[in-house]
């Protein structure tokens, strides 16, 4: 199931808030003891946030790989944003920078504007235009239709970027073939995902991303600082936390009140001093903690490969979106959250981390990051052991889910990310 994640990393101790099969549980995991005494004053240094591990594909480096999913990514946004005028077929779009190019799906013919388009983007990116079976309407609108028909049954629901159908998960395969047995297009189901909901440990004001809170146990993990209605604020998981409740700190300083909540995209605001860094420190180690400044944001699509920035797990890259638009059921629907996996199968994270950091590095400036979301949930059925602050006594996974930047700007409009 998808599990929530909440801390901060000098001191992260949250647990993720869990949830059952499709449940979120954010005050679930109790109050954690501190692996060491907290920092006495926030790092002041900044570091590289690097992937590690060989790079797929035959590039060089990760910022070579990195520099062309940049373009991708920018490519592929020039699209979506042309969609609202000349989008009845568009089925999808992945990443391929193993491949060297971005794939567009698409059902029937595209709009002489949209190839106008693709033919000028195609200056800087290699794009290939390949046909759908459906379009992305089509299948957004089936998903929906299918997973709140069977809610006891469809733990989570995805369209398949090539336009070709969905993707269900389900703990009982037999049962749910059988009740979606009239779907409109080609479902394929896999078995044993458990979705559940999912903290860096004495921070102060101005408050950055990625550090323990909870109400007021800590439980989960900031998110980024931005702007709301023109108030700073900061940005983390709906499961985490009510409207109303006072955030604190594991030290019992208070943060901010939670002022606004939007369940169904899983995204929380806390009214606070917000700063637009967050905490990080090297894959693989937490001996050492810096901040790393948030440049802006970024959309998120397949293929792409993002970081994480837990409270309690600490920084885990390599990590490679593989579904968006995926709802899950976690006792409740999450609407539009990102699946993504760890390339290693190793911790990407958990208990503790909800509401954290998903972050894509700056492949110009790799002390710099751009927001990508915040983490919404993990797949009890991919454990892995966890590591960072605290490597024992929690549940972590290499597939999690997170809600996309998309998600907070549907639930908030008008939100701004603060940059550092």
């Amino acid at each position: 199931m998808r599990t929530p994640l909440r801390t901060r990393r000098s001191t992260r101790f949250r647990y993720l808030a869990t949830a059952v099969v499709v449940m979120i549980a954010a005050a679930g995991m109790g109050t954690a003891q501190a692996a060491g005494a907290p920092d006495p004053a926030k790092p002041r240094t900044t570091g590289s946030v690097e992937h590690t591990g060989p790079v797929p594909g035959g590039y060089a480096s990760w910022k070579d790989l990195l520099l062309d999913q940049q373009k991708m990514v920018k490519a592929a946004d020039q699209i979506t944003a042309a969609l609202a005028d000349d989008g009845d077929g568009y089925a999808g779009v992945i990443a391929a920078p193993e491949n060297r190019e971005l794939r567009v799906y698409w059902k029937g013919k595209p709009a002489k504007a949209i190839n106008d388009l693709v033919g000028r983007l195609r200056r800087d990116v290699a794009i290939s235009v390949l046909p759908a079976r459906y379009s992305a309407r089509e299948l957004e609108g089936e998903a929906n239709r299918l997973i709140r028909a069977n809610r006891d049954l469809i733990t989570s629901i995805e369209p398949l970027q090539d336009g070709s159908g969905l993707k269900a998960t389900t703990a009982s395969v037999g049962a749910t073939r059988t009740a979606i047995s009239d779907a409109a297009v080609p479902v394929t189901l896999e078995h044993g995902v458990q979705p559940k909901v999912a903290s860096r440990w004495n921070d102060s004001p101005p408050w950055w991303g990625g550090s323990v809170w909870g109400t007021p146990s800590p439980a989960c993990t900031t998110g980024f600082a931005v702007t709301y209605q023109g108030v700073p604020k900061m940005l983390t998981s709906a499961h985490c936390a009510s409207v109303g409740q006072t955030a604190v700190d594991p030290t019992g300083q208070v943060i901010g009140t939670v002022t606004h909540s939007n369940s169904s995209r899983d995204v929380l605001l806390v009214d606070t001093n917000a700063g637009g860094r967050v905490f990080n420190n090297p894959v693989g180690s937490v001996a050492t903690e810096f901040s790393s400044s948030v440049v802006g944001t970024t959309s998120s699509i397949v293929g792409q490969f993002v970081c994480t920035s837990g409270g309690f797990s600490g920084t885990n890259c390599t990590i490679k979106i593989i579904a968006v638009n995926v709802t899950i059921n976690v006792g409740w629907l999450i609407q539009g959250t990102v699946r993504a996996e760890q390339q290693a199968f190793t911790n990407a994270a958990g208990g503790g981390d909800s509401g954290g950091p998903v972050e894509v590095t700056n492949p110009a400036n790799t002390n710099q990051v751009y927001a990508a979301g915040t983490i919404a949930a993990t797949d009890y059925g991919t454990q892995v052991p966890c590591t960072g602050y605290r490597p024992t006594g929690r549940v972590c996974t290499w597939r999690i889910y997170y809600s996309p930047w998309s998600n907070a700007t549907t639930a908030f409009p008008g939100i701004a990310i603060i940059p550092g």
